[in-house]
């Protein structure tokens, strides 16, 4: 069960840097105007936290050997068919969800910044 949260853990961690890299980028071409930025930034963040949100609620549903996660595993690290399906959707589960708490504090912050902004300058 470890050698699936530690794949799992890869897998959306790096899915999840990938899609935070281009919310950064929108937001550094958008670094001439500091309101716009932030506000992009927490739209971009919202829609990355439903996003894994609706993954975490598909994962039950979506098929193991067809997820990154079991193919990162080496096949005597790969637990037992019976039980594959189920272990695979939890683990999923709870790291893609794992990770949208990560990329909602991330919107709060920056709708945090969009609101406190304005009022400072």
């Amino acid at each position: 069960m470890e050698r699936l949260r530690e794949k799992a853990l890869v897998s959306v961690g790096r899915a999840s840097a990938f899609a935070a890299l281009g919310i950064f980028c929108v937001m550094v071409g958008l670094s001439f105007d500091p309101v716009l930025m932030t506000r992009a930034g927490g739209i971009l963040s919202l829609m990355l936290t439903a996003i894994l949100i609706l993954k975490a609620e598909l994962a039950r549903r979506q098929d193991y050997r067809h997820t990154e996660m079991w193919l990162l595993l080496q096949h005597d690290e790969r637990p037992p068919k019976e039980v594959a399906q189920r272990l695979s959707a939890t683990v999923l589960r709870e790291t893609y969800l794992r990770f949208a708490k990560f990329a909602a504090a991330a919107c709060a912050g920056l709708w945090l910044a969009a609101v406190t902004l304005p009022m400072i300058g």
